[in-house]
């Protein structure tokens, strides 16, 4: 059965969506994440994925207190992203409840830090982030692009030991327009072994049917959620 995520951008402290990475597109869901995240909790979701947009885009950790305040105040399993370039922010977001730590930026910038994450914290708790836009790896919350495929970009690291992939189609994300469903396919078939974790696109409750009937180990879900094109009631049914 596919996991559920849903997704807490955090701006300001605030619960957020951008329409494909564009911070001037920011919309404001709640001034309080924990609420969001608490209602989740009380539909039965057990997981949440947790960007901090501001550090994404400054370079480090942020919005530190979102997360603890969340992790505090439910019994949620949080992978935390945005801003976590050295090992100081990766120590500081575990300490402050988040269980795992998604690598995106630094994974393609340093791969030697990553690895080292990888070697001393374990595959369960180092999240592969890979984030892109037709077809190459997009960095510095989706304000750059890097000179790597996505393939080459899993090969590289799914030969080093990764485990856990976010896989993000930027042209899709917050576009309400159905997920990369086929480039998953493709990924999870070249890579077997990995846990696969869909992001962006997705619009309703059908195309959380088709990844879960692809094979697809997650789906992170977020603006069709805030927008009620997928209500938490007809999300249930993968949540046993």
């Amino acid at each position: 059965m596919i996991t559920i995520i849903p997704a807490i951008d955090v701006i300001d402290g605030k619960c957020v969506r951008l329409t494909r990475g564009d911070y001037a597109t920011k919309k404001i869901y709640s001034d309080d994440p924990l609420e969001t995240a608490r209602l989740f909790e009380d539909h039965g979701i057990k997981r949440l994925h947790m960007v901090d947009l501001d550090g994404a885009r400054e370079k480090k950790v942020i919005n530190i207190n979102t997360l603890k305040k969340v992790a505090d105040g439910t019994n949620l399993v949080i992978d935390f992203g945005g801003g976590v370039q050295t090992r100081k922010d990766l120590e500081l977001a575990l300490d402050c409840g988040a269980q795992m730590i998604t690598a995106g930026s630094i994974a393609v910038r340093d791969s030697a830090t990553v690895l080292n994450w990888l070697n001393e914290f374990g595959a369960e708790t180092i999240i592969l982030g890979a984030d892109y836009k037709r077809n190459k790896i997009a960095v510095s919350g989706w304000q750059e692009s890097a000179d790597i495929s996505l393939t080459d970009f899993i090969k590289f690291y799914y030969e080093k030991g990764i485990r856990k992939i976010i896989c993000t189609d930027i042209q899709r994300d917050g576009m309400l327009a159905g997920p990369a469903l086929q480039k998953y396919i493709d990924i999870k078939t070249s890579f077997p072994e990995i846990v696969l974790i869909a992001s962006g696109g997705v619009s309703g409750i059908d195309d959380v049917k088709k990844l879960n009937d692809a094979g697809i180990d997650g789906v992170i879900i977020g603006k069709a959620i805030y927008e009620n094109r997928i209500t938490l009631k007809e999300l249930e049914p993968y949540l046993c």
